[in-house]
């Protein structure tokens, strides 16, 4: 078995799989359609981006794809494929691989979305990945609560310490690393108490929101119809809401609007570098005849698992 970087001798390859290919970035699935598809190859290309894809040639081929945000402290695994070879022994090579790319552009953790019953799971598993929550992907196309009167706006930059504080408040503290704070002014916030943001990611075949909604919020059905009714450019593309399992008291909410929930998926990470916070004694050259006291420091490991 070898794992090389795809080249364009695997261009009939992904030519086949184009239909196989089993999503990991599921917003980015649902708003650009499939990874190996000529609008989802297009969608990554994008300066600001690193973008690598691996082959495991043994027994049978499988492909994958990372992502890259550059600045970002995590990177996103795009896709696997194909569907039909879910339990290929070298899956997980392949995936260490395409993690271990990761780690050359700076990233300190790799993100991947999977529903909890498919093989694909089991196969980030073997690779070293590990839940850190569950989240369910809800249909809102059908939610229309008419035009937002006032209370949804644009989040300018004035608001952006009002969605950070929110996230404080929200994401627990353990997930700070894998989720970093919000850092531009982006989404939509409701004036009423601040209390409620929706950041939005679109894309040819649809619209998929991430909430910040805080639990204290009144009339949360309301808002959130409100604001669906009212996205603007949104034309017939369908609405997708991401409820993870530290916001799930916001399931029966949209199960009252008549939503339509997803499959319940694992979101797993991959650590590839920790900090060491043990002090350990530094090593100088002592020069003769001077008396140097030991410094204490704390190190960065690099090391990837």
């Amino acid at each position: 078995m070898s794992i090389r970087p795809l080249d364009l001798r695997d261009l009939p390859s992904l030519y086949r799989f184009r239909d196989e290919a089993v999503g990991l970035d599921t917003a980015r699935t649902l708003t650009r359609g499939s990874p190996l598809g000529a609008a989802g190859l297009m969608a990554y290309v994008n300066p600001s981006r690193h973008i690598y894809a691996a082959v495991a040639d043994g027994d049978g081929i499988s492909i994958g794809g990372i992502i890259h945000t550059v600045g970002e402290s995590y990177a996103k695994l795009l896709y696997i494929a194909p569907a039909s070879r879910l339990d290929n022994p070298d899956l997980p090579a392949l995936i260490e691989n395409l993690s271990a790319e990761a780690g050359t552009w700076g990233a300190f953790h790799v993100i991947a979305e999977v529903d909890e019953t498919s093989d694909a799971f089991l196969a980030l598993r073997r690779a070293g990945f590990s839940v850190y929550a569950w989240q369910r992907m809800w249909d809102v196309s059908q939610i229309n609560g008419g035009p937002a009167e006032g209370r949804w706006a644009r989040t300018s930059l004035t608001q952006l310490p009002a969605v950070q504080s929110l996230y404080q408040q929200i994401v627990p503290p353990l997930l700070h690393p894998v989720e970093p704070m919000p850092r531009h002014a982006s989404g939509f916030i409701c004036n009423e108490g601040f209390k409620c943001y929706v950041n939005l990611s679109a894309g040819v075949n649809g619209i998929a929101l991430s909430p910040l909604i805080h639990p204290e919020a009144t009339q949360v059905g309301a808002k959130l119809s409100a604001l669906i009714g009212s996205l603007p450019g949104r034309r017939n593309r369908p609405v997708y809401l991401c409820v993870r399992s530290y916001q799930a008291w916001l399931e029966p909410v949209l199960e009252d609007l008549g939503a339509l929930a997803g499959q319940r998926q694992a979101v797993m990470v991959k650590h590839l570098a920790r900090l060491v916070k043990d002090e350990q004694a530094a090593r100088a050259t002592q020069p003769a005849g001077v008396s140097v006291q030991p410094s204490h420091l704390s190190r960065m490991d690099g090391g990837k698992k």
